[in-house]
């Protein structure tokens, strides 16, 4: 794919293509997840930001790697680890002598899209250092606040079966994720052509960008012209009473998460070719936007999967 006159300032339906353009790449590199990768862009889009809950192996930081690159975006990864400070993510103030000042060195959490790498390695100090950063955009050292750049997206992996040596994130740390999702394993058929295909960071290293950060931000501004129909918010709202009834879940949705929802909607919906959302698309990302903030009441033996899919099963559409 050749690189477009990104400067050039566009119609919206020529950002719309522009995106698609973008999907299509980002499939070509994580083959077999279409849904996967339309969530993702959805999160990006709603300007939330992405939890990945994963095997090692899976695709994960390529998945990363092939957003930052189709956006043409500035990336950074950081590691977590248990001896990770808050500074090294942020920054620090270095004392000059020859100026008799402090001069602020901004950390790697000053990219525009950032791939916390296996998270919840890191002690809470340090995983709390993202909270500002993930839910206004800024970060205060030393009383000083640093505006991040635009857009910020931020996307967390953690290995859901390494207990050992991590920190689980708190609710409040994991209510900051829009969305959460898995890649899992491949079909036998796709693996078989990710065996014999091009190596896959080669096909990163020639990606050139199908957008440009301004361009994300105004398809931002596009999800949010996307109708909702006051059924549409009916349904909304069943689901979040669904939720809180005690019935499926120890705790509901907040009301934040609500209007996430909705905002995750709107982007899947735009990313559909509509300019209205339909069930199907509150649907779509449910599941995503609901397993990692919910947990199932004591003593029942069903996962928080299974409570998801029967309570979808059983709030009516209207």
């Amino acid at each position: 794919m050749s690189e477009l006159p990104l400067q050039t300032p566009v119609s919206e339906a020529d950002r719309h293509d522009r995106l698609k353009d973008a999907v299509n790449t980002v499939n070509s590199i994580i083959m077999g997840k279409t849904q996967q990768v339309k969530l993702a862009f959805s999160c990006l889009l709603a300007r939330g930001h992405l939890l990945i809950e994963d095997l090692p192996g899976v695709g994960k930081t390529t998945l990363a790697h092939a957003l930052a690159a189709v956006i043409g975006v500035r990336y950074q990864r950081i590691q977590f680890t248990s001896d990770l400070l808050p500074a090294d993510i942020l920054g620090v103030s270095v004392y000059r002598r020859d100026q008799e000042k402090f001069e602020f060195h901004p950390g790697p959490i000053f990219a525009q899209l950032v791939m916390a790498d296996e998270i919840n390695r890191a002690t809470p100090k340090t995983q709390s250092a993202l909270l500002e950063a993930m839910a206004e955009g800024q970060v205060t050292i030393e009383g000083q606040t640093h505006a991040l750049p635009k857009p910020f997206f931020v996307i967390a992996t953690q290995n859901p079966l390494d207990l050992g040596g991590t920190f689980p994130l708190p609710d409040s740390q994991l209510d900051r994720f829009l969305l959460s999702i898995s890649l899992g394993f491949p079909e036998p058929e796709v693996e078989r052509e990710l065996l014999t295909a091009r190596d896959r960071s080669l096909m990163l290293r020639d990606t050139r960008p199908c957008v440009s950060p301004d361009d994300v931000l105004l398809l931002g501004l596009d999800c949010q012209k996307v109708h909702v129909s006051a059924a549409l918010l009916d349904y909304v709202q069943a689901l979040l009473a669904g939720t809180r009834s005690n019935r499926w879940f120890e705790t509901g949705l907040s009301p934040r998460a609500g209007i996430a929802m909705l905002q995750c909607c709107k982007a899947y919906a735009y990313l559909e070719g509509r300019d209205y959302a339909i069930p199907e698309d509150v649907k779509a990302i449910f599941p995503s936007l609901t397993r990692h903030r919910m947990s199932v009441p004591h003593g029942m033996e069903t996962s928080v999967n299974e409570q998801i899919a029967d309570l979808l099963n059983q709030v009516a559409i209207p």
